[in-house]
């Protein structure tokens, strides 16, 4: 059984990520955020679940659509939001955008625009983990369109092997771009049922039941601190919003509009939020201050973001290494 308080603080992560999305989307025809955005309205149970399940310094690796995975593992809602409009006080000092977001400070490794990119970063996290006979682990979120690529099947490999403390967190929401998963893979992921499980921990999860996705997280996480090996874990979800930028953006006629609503009605927010009302752990004065609060915060970092200094041309060859 999950104890109150921190079902309460999943919700709250929850809440705060997707609000941060919401206005992400609503604000992004302004055309102040110039970088391309890729939003995670639905998902945002995995990324907490996983995160909350954490330490501060243990590390995920992450991917385009990771403003979750960021918030939940602890990075700044100012520098998110300054990072999206490419501004010198962003979590990535205006370098990045939304799809390379870093904060070492919270053990984020990065995002990846590469498909697949960051598992083999992860990957490399756990061997310098185990190599320094470290406590720490290191999670790796990515979603179905890389589980097509060969690099997760090199880098599970290579973890069963040294017996890595790694979590895979597969995300899947069905689609790739406009591309749906019956059209790319048959049948179940071959390390589903294909893996001893003294080697491999392998789990199809509800990835839009929070508590779920925390208990599972939870037993994967303590798997890789006692030294038994990697963790594979498929997390069924949806992204209710298109590919990337705003919902006026998304193109016609690839999704069925009955799939979109029919997801609708699992909301991972909605579910736990009435969880916790009928069970008297959440009332609705606190969750009304949840909201107020959450709500200055946003409006903070937007004006935060607005008044921050661009890089300069002085900043062009920073970052930059020769010999």
């Amino acid at each position: 059984m999950i104890p109150a308080q921190n079902r309460l603080e999943l919700f709250r992560k929850m809440l705060l990520i997707r609000r941060v999305q919401e206005t992400i989307e609503r604000r992004y025809l302004e055309d102040h955020m110039r970088s391309p955005v890729h939003l995670c309205i639905g998902q945002e149970a995995i990324s907490a679940g996983f995160c909350h399940a954490l330490h501060r310094d243990d590390y995920i690796s992450s991917n385009h659509r990771g403003h979750g995975h960021y918030l939940a593992k602890g990075g700044g809602l100012n520098a998110l939001i300054a990072e999206l409009h490419c501004r010198k006080t962003g979590c990535s000092e205006g370098y990045g955008g939304s799809m390379h977001l870093v904060d070492r400070s919270v053990g984020h490794l990065g995002s990846s625009s590469i498909v697949g990119g960051g598992i083999s970063i992860g990957t490399g996290m756990a061997l310098a983990l185990k190599m320094q006979s470290s406590q720490a682990v290191s999670t790796v979120f990515f979603g179905d369109g890389a589980a097509d690529e060969g690099v997760l099947y090199e880098s599970l490999n290579f973890a069963i092997l040294k017996k890595l403390p790694v979590i895979y967190v597969l995300e899947n929401n069905g689609w790739a771009v406009c591309s749906p998963v019956s059209s790319r893979q048959v049948g179940k992921n071959v390390f589903h049922g294909g893996t001893d499980p003294a080697d491999l921990l392998t789990e199809i999860i509800d990835g839009n039941d929070p508590e779920v996705v925390y208990g599972t997280a939870q037993r994967a996480v303590q798997r890789a601190r006692c030294g038994d090996g990697p963790s594979f874990i498929e997390c069924t979800t949806y992204r209710i919003m298109g590919h990337a930028g705003c919902k006026a953006q998304d193109a016609d006629g690839y999704r069925d509009e009955r799939e979109v609503a029919a997801w609708h009605e699992r909301c991972p927010v909605n579910l736990l939020r009435s969880r916790l009302l009928k069970e008297g752990i959440l009332t609705l004065d606190e969750e009304m201050m949840m909201e107020d609060d959450i709500r200055t915060r946003i409006e903070e970092a937007f004006s935060f973001a607005m008044k921050s200094p661009l890089p300069s041309a002085d900043d062009l060859h920073n970052n930059l290494f020769c010999e």
